[in-house]
């Protein structure tokens, strides 16, 4: 009952946080948009207002014009929309989902044995710390490096030099899956502590400084729009980071950190592209497809990489696949989380029966996915994984 309650709990957490991550990173992809194409206004009384740019755009049977004020209008608005719940929803049921599958069950997910053999409440401790430390570093960086000239470049070759750092290190001491989610856990809650700490706090200062009748002084909007910007990059290298879970095939190398690191780093050179792209729009020059380029080619490499080597077909490839061979396989590699007392997934392969009726998804997380076994704790081998294939692929007699 107790593993059924947790499945529930991490579906019901996992929907929540995808909901509230696109919510998210949709208003987040909009306004970098917006940012990146208003025009300066043509009509005397928008700029007698003190709009700065404008755009308008046509959407859903519409027609909508966004101006936006460089530092703030004259008088504040009625109503006012704030943008900080899709932010902080997102990390605290992306905080719940990484306590219910990895913290509460630490033994199973956080912990690899054969990597790091270490007691379950310090490797928790430890996941934790990189959350925290990983934040306090990044926003020294940001307050140190960021007002020095050329501030912006110091502090993106500083941050990608910690995330190398994080992502080699999480790599040594936890399992490859976790290390991957880990990593990109942490670059999250930079992300929304970047949004409670700095950008909505900036925004309510200067809302307080109009209310008092004080000038506003535009510093508070350059600092929530320096941090609103590092977000846009952290967003798809966190996206991959959280996607890898599913594939254990990318997650369990030998040098799995470094296949982590030039994921992102190609998502970082995307967002580029598009980011800048917006801009090339607006001048009516060509996209800026390099950073595109780079992207790709960091893909492509990381495929042809990873690619698995030739096997060299054996004189038992031809032989058609027993139950019998098969069974004693999963009875030592799958059968230790798969039976009559313990069912993770609600899957049990102590029968034939069930080993038949569960065909299926035997194939898809231990041959396609090498997802399992979780972590490859249990050691099962590429020869038994083809041997699970043939298998299945010759109809799971």
């Amino acid at each position: 009952m107790e593993t059924y309650l947790l499945d529930w709990a991490n579906l019901l957490l996992r929907w929540a946080h995808v909901v509230t991550a696109i919510a998210w990173i949709g208003s987040s992809f909009y306004f970098v948009f917006l940012d990146s194409s208003l025009l300066p206004p043509r009509d005397p009384e928008l700029k007698r207002k003190g709009v700065d740019g404008e755009l308008w755009a046509v959407h859903g049977g519409g027609f909508y014009n966004p101006q936006k004020y460089l530092v703030a209008p004259k008088t504040l608005p009625e109503h006012l929309h704030w943008f900080y719940w899709e932010s902080y929803s997102t990390w605290l049921t992306g905080f719940g989902l990484f306590t219910v599958l990895y913290l509460f069950q630490a033994g199973s997910f956080l912990v690899d044995r054969t990597r790091l053999d270490w007691a379950t409440g310090a490797a928790v401790a430890a996941a934790l710390a990189f959350l925290a430390v990983f934040w306090v570093v990044y926003d020294l960086i940001c307050r140190t490096l960021g007002r020095r000239t050329g501030g912006d470049r110091l502090v993106g070759a500083a941050i990608a030099v910690v995330v190398v750092f994080a992502a080699w290190l999480a790599c040594q001491l936890f399992a490859g899956r976790a290390a991957f989610l880990l990593v990109g856990a942490m670059m999250a809650t930079a992300m929304s502590a970047n949004v409670f700490f700095w950008i909505i706090p900036g925004q309510r200062t200067v809302i307080a400084q109009m209310k008092a009748g004080q000038p506003v002084d535009p510093v508070h909007g350059q600092r929530a729009k320096q941090r609103s910007v590092h977000n846009t990059y952290f967003t798809l290298p966190v996206l991959v980071a959280m996607l890898s879970n599913h594939y254990g095939w990318l997650t369990q190398g030998t040098h799995n950190w470094l296949v982590l690191v030039v994921l992102m780093a190609a998502g970082a050179a995307i967002r580029q592209f598009f980011v800048a792209r917006h801009k090339a729009k607006l001048k009516g020059v060509q996209p800026p497809w390099g950073y595109a380029a780079a992207g790709v080619v960091l893909i492509v490499a990381l495929i042809v990489w990873l690619a698995p080597a030739p096997r060299a077909p054996q004189a038992a490839d031809a032989a058609p696949v027993t139950l019998a061979q098969v069974q004693a396989v999963v009875e030592q590699r799958c059968v230790i989380c798969h039976n009559a007392q313990l069912q993770q997934k609600n899957v049990a392969l102590h029968t034939p029966e069930l080993l038949r009726q569960h065909a299926q998804a035997v194939y898809q997380q231990a041959v396609v996915l090498k997802a399992m076994p979780l972590n490859n704790a249990t050691g099962i081998s590429d020869d038994e994984r083809a041997l699970l294939a043939r298998w299945y692929e010759g109809g799971a007699r």
